[in-house]
């Protein structure tokens, strides 16, 4: 099993955890991650980090769909990977109709739709076969819809990208999984109990059997998040965990329109997810972190003590030795947790 860390997206201020990033490296961690919400975006960190480091790989998880054109993300992801040797790794997805309407201005439309094609576009631009064209139902290249002038011309990347750059996205509802199975190379489940991937098994396999070409578990990274909070108060602990999950199960997404609500349902969580949502929607924060179960912190992330810790690292020893799993990303909080975790695993 490879580790990744995750430094997730900025607060009001862009900080990255440099020295924690460097003893990741040290450590034997394979990859850190980025991402965006509506402050900093995820490529800016990644481009100082990989100017920082010599093995780690660097990956977005995610880049939103909405915030750039497929091309735009080419050739983003083009230049990082050269500029850093080949380094790089791609994540996208569509994000919730809150910020893709509410931020960037767009339609949500058919997100899984959209992604198809975004990432076909990106694919054919990596491949650089032919001049590129494409009639989807989101993005016409060359564009001859309302206000164009007839002049667009297909044309070949310059820069000559590479086919085999890796592909992750964000998923975690059936149809979405289905989606990066069949297209993508990886993808991150948001939180994961490494004892119930039979919630995810059948649309990934139903996903490897639309790829065909021997696509399977041996070549497709399943890289969920692990958050970590390290400690002798395994409550404390605990808690540091709820608050995000809280937020994440209450308020990311309108009531009707929360996708972690409804993957926290289908975890077996319905009841909780119900309060949860109505107590963090009516203001009552604290309440609703109070709210999240202790079981569903233990069975996605890695809290208290090290040796309750290590306890929980065998579950995903052993689900790694299934293939059920290929890269661990962790959230830490300091080098001493870093370290601790590689020296279980690696």
């Amino acid at each position: 099993m490879r580790m990744g860390l995750m430094i997730g997206y900025s607060g009001g201020k862009v900080e990255l955890p440099m020295d924690l990033i460097l003893e990741a490296e040290a450590a034997g961690f394979d990859s850190v991650w980025s991402a965006e919400a509506w402050g900093a975006d995820a490529i800016t960190p990644l481009a100082w980090i990989l100017a920082r480091t010599t093995k780690l790989k660097a990956g977005t998880a995610i880049c939103q769909i909405p915030a750039r054109t497929p091309t735009n993300m080419a050739m983003t992801a083009m230049t990082l990977d050269q500029l850093s040797g080949g380094r790089f790794i791609l994540g996208v997805g569509p994000s919730g109709p809150q910020v893709v309407e509410g931020w960037y201005g767009n339609a949500y439309g058919k997100p899984l739709a959209r992604s198809r094609e975004y990432i076909e576009i990106i694919r054919k631009i990596l491949a650089r076969e032919k001049p590129l064209t494409h009639n989807g139902e989101h993005y016409q290249i060359p564009y001859n819809g309302p206000g164009s002038t007839g002049l667009g011309k297909p044309l070949k990347s310059i820069l000559h990208g590479d086919p085999n750059l890796p592909i992750y996205t964000a998923s975690f509802t059936p149809a979405g999984v289905t989606m990066a199975a069949e297209v993508a190379d990886g993808f991150f489940p948001v939180w994961m109990n490494p004892e119930r991937f039979d919630l995810f098994d059948e649309p990934i396999q139903a996903g490897f059997k639309k790829a065909g070409k021997g696509k399977s578990l041996d070549n497709f990274d399943v890289a969920p998040f692990v958050r970590v909070s390290m400690g002798d108060d395994i409550a404390a602990c605990r808690m540091k965990i709820k608050r995000g999950l809280a937020l994440y199960i209450g308020g990311m997404g309108a009531r009707n329109k929360n996708f972690y609500n409804d993957y926290a349902k289908m975890a077996g969580y319905e009841e909780a997810a119900i309060k949860i949502q109505d107590l963090f929607l009516a203001g009552a924060k604290d309440a609703a972190a109070e709210a999240v179960p202790d079981r569903l912190v233990d069975e996605t992330a890695l809290v208290g003590p090290p040796g309750h810790v290590r306890e929980q690292l065998s579950l995903w020893k052993a689900a790694a030795a299934r293939k059920q799993v290929g890269t661990m990303i962790v959230s830490v909080s300091n080098p001493q947790e870093a370290r601790f975790i590689a020296e279980e695993l690696l």
